[in-house]
């Protein structure tokens, strides 16, 4: 099994295996992968012509087969990428495996699995891919990786970033490539050339920002503070945030909480953020956090419909959560 890292170095030096599968966490640094490697091995003018892309989710087995059984003309070469391949039933596999042994140099065929579907390494079949395919993992970026890959774009950028900054934006991402390299560009496009990015500068511009700061409303609402609650909900309405979505942010994090109570992974690519949501797990009991999940989703739908004004109704639901501090445990 190779690394993400091995396969460039490889591909760079023009070292192709004529078969690899791509699975991991990271979708994106996935797709990217399977660019590479085609931009490596076809020249520009095969590219159209020779590369195929395949839904193993809708392509039937005989198809794919066909597909692969079909030689290129006068030793051009071809690249096949078979997307959700795990799809396939175990006899299909067996045979469409078949097909790519012995090696063609003219050919490579990438079979890829997605992030949602990455198969168990003791499971009959990641053992029978990798017994003729070269596997390769993409994780999730480290934070040491986040962290060198940020400073490296940025320089590029003539940009700097404050430690703060760095550190805020490393937690934000997540070890996402491509939240990393759509949040970069929106900050190098935001900033002017020779500029330090701040703290402030990640609050304005980067998505999931508000993630963040409902922490601290959560907080709040978990110590009982109801002044603080009402004014943080203010603020934060007062600088754009709508209803709506204060709701659906304070709905996903008790809905993880709930979660994570229970032994289960948090809502969306949020994992990362156990160290917090753990310790406010436990100072609930899971009755009252379903009451709570119950009565931010009552909240959600009379915003929706006409009669008392979003800031007030805000406002009993800040008053609701934190209960005068009978909602801790």
């Amino acid at each position: 099994m190779a690394t993400p890292r091995q396969l460039f170095k490889d591909v760079s030096e023009g070292k192709f295996k004529s078969a690899y599968f791509f699975y991991g966490t990271e979708d994106y640094r996935i797709s990217e992968a399977v660019k590479y490697v085609t931009h490596q091995f076809l020249p520009d003018r095969q590219q159209i012509i020779n590369y195929r892309k395949l839904d193993g989710k809708k392509t039937k087995a005989v198809d794919l087969i066909n597909e692969l059984s079909t030689l290129p003309m006068l030793g051009e070469k071809q690249i096949f990428v078979i997307t959700d391949f795990q799809s396939y039933k175990p006899t299909e596999i067996t045979r469409i495996l078949s097909l790519i042994s012995p090696s063609d140099p003219t050919r490579i065929v990438i079979f890829c699995s997605p992030s949602s579907k990455q198969p168990n390494k003791k499971t009959t079949f990641y053992k029978s891919i990798s017994e003729v395919t070269e596997p390769v993992e993409f994780k999730k970026l480290t934070i040491q990786e986040s962290q060198s890959q940020i400073i490296h774009k940025l320089k590029k950028a003539s940009l700097t970033i404050s430690n703060d900054a760095l550190n805020l934006l490393v937690e934000m991402i997540a070890g996402n490539r491509g939240a990393l390299e759509g949040e970069l560009n929106k900050l190098i496009d935001f900033k002017d050339s020779g500029a330090e990015i701040n703290t402030d500068d990640i609050k304005k511009i980067c998505n999931g920002y508000e993630i963040f700061k409902v922490f601290d409303l959560a907080d709040y609402i978990i110590d009982g503070k109801t002044s603080y609650v009402l004014k943080m909900i203010r603020s934060l309405l007062a600088e754009g945030t709508t209803p709506s979505t204060l709701t659906t942010l304070l709905q996903q994090h008790f809905c993880s909480l709930y979660l994570v109570k229970n032994n289960k992974k948090p809502i969306g690519n949020r994992s990362f953020l156990l160290y917090k949501f753990k310790p406010q797990a436990a100072k609930y009991t899971n009755e009252q956090l379903e009451n709570i999940i119950i009565d931010i989703a009552q909240t959600d739908a009379d915003l929706r419909q006409f009669g008392m004004s979003p800031e007030m109704r805000m406002e009993n639901l800040a008053i609701s959560l934190t209960g005068n501090n009978n909602n801790k445990i």
